[in-house]
């Protein structure tokens, strides 16, 4: 018996790039202050073309599109940047934080079902229960967190649900992807799918808002956060998935309240005991789905 080879530059591409989504959401948050939900969408994925227009184009050894992967890659950017965008900015207006923590953290456990109902992956003992650790560990988060009153409408929690599986299918349809086109090339087509999606609604808000507004300061965070949304994160995203199977990858979903929880740490906020207990449980579950399972030596 041995232990297979641990992929471990596909596991930092995975934990680097759920990272990076939980850092830059503060500057999100400041970006909506200054513009609208739409035309920041529009703003993004406009910028984020122009810097990956040198990424469109297919490698030597690459096969040419067929009407299979133009239809999966038009439903990763579909679900996985405009539905659920939408759905969740929406949910959360009428839902509160921890509602919306507890329902997000059931991602990991809704990769791990869709993996196994649409790609055949088997779910093995040890990483059902490092799926249960970790999602029971970012739930115990959002419960830490959690206001008084609820505030919580059934149609808030249903969007809040419907973006969960979006998240949950732009990680299989990713998977299935790598399968057929390089990591650079994936990013770019699902980001111009993402632009040609949100345009009309980007347009429509750009016609009555002042662009003198904005500060410099605020043009200088949209550059960024083009960057780390659409092209560096997904990128990374994408190059770990080709090593690594969705319900594995969907585990790492836990970087990104740990790395907002960091931020805010960095920022003077304090952590209490049982959220530090949570994350470790989140964490011991990441260790769980990930460590190599013994297979028959090769003789």
């Amino acid at each position: 018996m041995k232990y297979p080879p641990i992929p471990w530059l596909a596991y930092a591409c995975l934990a680097l790039s759920t990272s990076l989504i939980g850092s830059y959401v503060g500057i999100a948050k400041l970006l909506l202050l200054a513009f609208p939900v739409f035309l920041l969408a529009w703003l993004r994925f406009g910028l984020a073309a122009v810097m990956m227009l040198g990424w469109l184009g297919k490698s030597p050894d690459e096969a040419p599109l067929n009407a299979r992967s133009r239809w999966l890659l038009f439903w990763e950017s579909f679900l996985g940047n405009f539905l659920f965008s939408v759905c969740l900015l929406y949910g959360l207006k009428a839902s509160s934080a921890m509602v919306a923590g507890v329902i997000l953290a059931g991602i990991p456990a809704a990769v791990a079902i869709l993996g196994w109902l649409l790609l055949g992956e088997r779910i093995s003992r040890q990483t059902m229960l490092g799926l249960i650790c970790s999602v029971t560990g970012i739930a115990m988060v959002a419960l830490e967190r959690a206001e008084p009153a609820t505030g919580t409408s059934a149609f808030g929690a249903l969007l809040l649900v419907a973006a969960m599986l979006c998240e949950a299918s732009y990680v299989v349809i990713g998977k299935q992807l790598t399968a057929q086109l390089t990591p650079k090339r994936i990013s770019a087509l699902i980001n111009l799918w993402g632009l040609v999606l949100v345009t009309p609604f980007g347009i429509w808000q750009a016609l009555s808002f002042d662009f003198s507004a904005p500060s410099a300061s605020h043009w200088g965070q949209l550059l960024f956060y083009a960057a780390a949304a659409s092209i560096i994160s997904v990128w990374l995203w994408m190059t770990g998935l080709q090593k690594v199977p969705a319900a594995q990858a969907g585990v790492f979903q836990i970087f990104l309240p740990l790395a907002s929880a960091l931020v805010g740490l960095a920022l003077g906020e304090q952590m209490s005991l049982f959220q530090a207990m949570a994350f470790g449980l989140a964490l011991l579950g990441l260790l769980l789905a990930t460590w190599p399972k013994r297979v028959d030596a090769i003789r």
